[in-house]
């Protein structure tokens, strides 16, 4: 019988951790260019709120589905701010976006079916489709458009084993922003295979050229699509630990029992957090979005401004997904990097099979660390 860990290991996209455990074994100065998180702090009335909520007694178990509370806050915001209409009773609070997409494949993917995942990819949707005893099949976007998400490579990868499809808006790892009709000729195709869309939307807040429209908004199969969200990036929430799952009743029905047996209910006091983050003043949340979008200009600056430097254009997240040109794998040109001008990126090989030479950027650090960050960039790669 397979361990946990055996169904891990064949999914572990091992050279993101290396890089991270080498930059910390080097230690120094180091430009760190390789996590995806928000270099700011909670804000400041979110942590009263939590603290607020601790104090008065907000310290116990809550249903296996979150408060009611906490679900009309992620139902409103879903309605206002992304097109997505769901009552309270279709959302599940989680433990971060993360359990979210673990529950969302549990609830999708039977052993032996497929999960299906535009590459390249984040790495996790493969850890979770070996727990869930599934099978994990990545279907390259084409380089040349900046890797965009392309309909029909997806439907022509669809078979009768398709359980779900992952589409992630916008992008880790190349900040692309999927193009509406394209992902609702997927949900079209899906639906007509009896399977679901899972919409990895946790970025959806930090989308910088266009408006920010859930995928659920915009197709006529919405009962096909679950949405994960979480507080975590667009509000600095990331230790909160606090995510959803939104989706057709009969689904989160099912999700909120097994719910009960992996984390029975996320913390009570994240979830007051979150309806203070949801709910409250806007204005903390403004201010990290337009840092992010003038970061991710220097970016887009920066990289035309280094010879056989390029990456498709971010139009949302906080990642550039670098072309260094060169026929090397990445992950030896991400080590002379670090080892020889102190600036850490992610290997694109971490984020799939389709991109072996990439390298990705995060812009969640400040103006001045970027700019410095690129000239080692520049410094180094014209050694090669």
């Amino acid at each position: 019988m397979p361990t946990p860990t055996d169904r891990v290991r064949d999914a572990d996209r091992s050279s993101i951790r290396v890089m991270y455990d080498l930059a910390q074994e080097q230690g120094g100065d180091l430009v760190r260019l390789e996590v995806g998180e928000p270099d700011f702090d909670t804000p400041e009335h979110v942590i009263d709120a939590a603290a607020e909520a601790a104090r008065g007694g907000a310290t116990h178990y809550t249903s296996n589905a979150g408060l009611r509370e906490c679900r009309r806050a992620i139902s409103d915001t879903l309605s206002r701010d992304y097109g997505v209409e769901h009552d309270p009773d279709e959302i599940v609070v989680t433990v971060g976006g993360m359990e979210a997409l673990h529950l969302a494949t549990l609830a999708t993917v039977s052993p032996g079916e497929e999960l299906l995942v535009p590459g390249p990819t984040w790495p996790n949707y493969a850890t979770q489709a070996r727990l869930a005893d599934g099978t994990f099949r990545e279907v390259s976007m084409p380089a040349e458009t900046g890797f965009d998400l392309d309909a029909d490579r997806v439907v022509d990868a669809m078979s009768d084993d398709t359980a779900a499809v992952v589409l992630t808006t916008p992008s880790n790892p190349t900040g692309r922003v999927f193009d509406p009709e394209e992902c609702r000729a997927v949900v079209e195709a899906a639906a007509d295979h009896d399977a679901y869309v899972i919409a990895d939307e946790v970025y959806l807040g930090l989308t910088y050229d266009g408006p920010a429209e859930g995928i659920a908004a915009y197709t006529g199969h919405p009962d096909h699509v679950l949405t994960v969200g979480s507080c975590s990036k667009r509000y600095a929430m990331t230790g909160w630990r606090l995510g959803w799952l939104a989706g057709d009743d009969h689904v989160i029905d099912d999700v909120v029992r097994v719910h009960e047996s992996t984390t029975a209910c996320a913390s009570s006091v994240a979830q007051h957090a979150a309806i203070a983050a949801l709910t409250g003043p806007q204005e903390p949340y403004e201010e990290m979005y337009d840092a992010f979008r003038e970061r991710r200009d220097l970016v887009v600056d920066r990289v035309a401004g280094i010879d056989g430097l390029s990456c498709p254009r971010p139009e949302g997240a906080f990642y550039a997904y670098l072309d260094p040109g060169l026929d090397e794998p990445a992950i030896d040109v991400a080590k002379h990097l670090l080892k020889e001008h102190g600036v850490v990126l992610a290997p694109g090989d971490g984020f799939g099979d389709s991109t072996p030479g990439r390298l990705r950027l995060s812009f969640a650090n400040s103006t001045e660390r970027i700019e410095e960050g690129f000239d080692r960039i520049e410094a180094g790669l014209a050694e090669y």
